[in-house]
C-alpha cells in the first residue's frame, strides 16, 4: 500500500476515533451510525482542503494563531461538517468547542498510536 494512502487512511481513522469520542462524551453532539462513515469522510476532506488556506491566512494576518492551527482547521472542519451533512449535530456553541477539543485530542492520540501498531511504515521517514 502507498505511503499517501497509508497516511489518509491513519487521518480519517484519527477523525474517527476522534468524533466518536466527541459523540460518546458530548450529551448533544450526535452522529447517526448510518451517517458515521459520511460525517468522517466530509470531516476529513473539509479538513484537508482548509488546513493549507488557514494556514496561509494566519501567516499573512495573524501570526499567534500558527500554534493552534489544528485546533482551528478542526473547529473550521466541524462546523462545514455540521452545514454539508444532515447525520451530524453539534448541539449548540459549548458543544462546538468542546468536541473541537475532542476530537483534536482523539485525532492527536491517533496519530501517535496508529503508526506504531497499525500503519508501521509511517514510522520511517520518507524517501
Amino acid at each position: 500500500m502507498s505511503r499517501k494512502i497509508m497516511s489518509a487512511l491513519a487521518l480519517m481513522a484519527g477523525n474517527a476515533i476522534g468524533l466518536l469520542l466527541a459523540s460518546l462524551l458530548l450529551s448533544g453532539f450526535a452522529i447517526r451510525p448510518l451517517s458515521f462513515i459520511v460525517v468522517v469522510i466530509v470531516f476529513t476532506v473539509v479538513q484537508v482542503v482548509a488546513e493549507p488556506l488557514i494556514t496561509k491566512i494566519s501567516e499573512k494576518n495573524v501570526p499567534a494563531l500558527k500554534g493552534g492551527i489544528a485546533l482551528v482547521v478542526t473547529f473550521v472542519g466541524l462546523l462545514i461538517t455540521d452545514m454539508v451533512t444532515a447525520g451530524l449535530t453539534i448541539g449548540g456553541i459549548s458543544n462546538l468547542l468542546a468536541a473541537t477539543l475532542l476530537v483534536w485530542l482523539g485525532a492527536l492520540i491517533a496519530s501517535v498510536v496508529l503508526p506504531i501498531y497499525v500503519f508501521k511504515d509511517l514510522r520511517q521517514p520518507k524517501p
